[in-house]
């Protein structure tokens, strides 16, 4: 006799995601965040995204016991966006433990590696503090954390592992601290607006980007206060995000681990 039951349907292929994130989030960044934060939400259709929050951005804009900016990232959250712990300072006041460390540190950053030459003890303290500050004041567990410029040394990887943050983040991949499983890979596509040089260069990978990436199942966008500064940048940013919108959907980094 013959088996007439049809054959079962194939399971859905997952949706390709974007991830956007507004980096340098901290009281003296409030007013270009919300900026970019308006702009987002118009491109993608709402607030899903993510905010990477400095405690105490350059020992300048301390957050702690700042009660109106505790209330303006509750709100946000409030709102859905994804809140991740961005390094303490974003200052590297370490000196750089080799070549590669040094090279790192200068044509990657303006001096902001924070943790890229930290010993695992101080990486430690740094990320714990910073985690239950935010923590606290979010009545909520962080997301994760990314270290300023995604530039991680050998102390604040194994830090990372012991402290039990659900995601990290640097400028090729997202991966679980502890099992070091990467749950997404591709390069993260940003801008730099702190010289022509960079703000030629950081449109023109951008540019490549809009044809070259689509076809990878994730998608991260990132931006930075400074991008409000340059019309060039955010000419571009508005047509990369258009780009990526049509092709991936626009989620949270916990829908990576989910």
């Amino acid at each position: 006799m013959t088996n007439s039951a049809p054959f079962p349907s194939p399971a859905p292929l997952p949706a390709k995601r974007l991830l956007v994130s507004i980096h340098d989030v901290s009281p003296r960044s409030e007013s270009a965040v919300d900026a970019l934060a308006e702009r987002i939400t118009a491109l993608i259709g709402g607030p899903r995204f993510a905010m990477l929050v400095i405690p105490d951005h350059w020992h300048t804009a301390p957050i702690a016991g700042n009660a109106a900016f505790h209330a303006r990232l509750r709100q946000w959250a409030d709102q859905g966006i994804e809140m991740f712990l961005h390094g303490w300072c974003h200052r590297d006041e370490t000196p750089a433990r080799g070549a590669l460390a040094g090279f790192k540190g200068k044509h990657m950053t303006a001096g902001e590696g924070e943790f890229l030459n930290l010993s695992q003890a101080e990486a430690t303290r740094r990320m714990r503090d910073g985690k239950a500050l935010l923590e606290d004041i979010l009545g909520a567990p962080v997301a994760g954390f990314i270290a300023p410029a995604w530039l991680y040394g050998p102390g604040a990887l194994a830090a990372l592992d012991d402290i039990g943050f659900a995601m990290a983040e640097d400028h090729l991949k997202v991966w679980t601290p502890g099992s070091r499983k990467v749950v997404a890979r591709g390069p993260v596509v940003t801008w730099a607006s702190r010289s022509p040089g960079r703000i030629r260069s950081s449109t023109a990978f951008a540019a490549l980007a809009r044809v070259a990436l689509p076809v990878l199942p994730t998608l991260r966008l990132a931006v930075h206060p400074g991008d409000v500064t340059v019309p060039g940048l955010l000419a571009s940013i508005d047509a990369t995000l258009a780009r990526f919108a049509t092709t991936h959907r626009a989620g949270r980094y916990d829908g990576l681990i989910a």
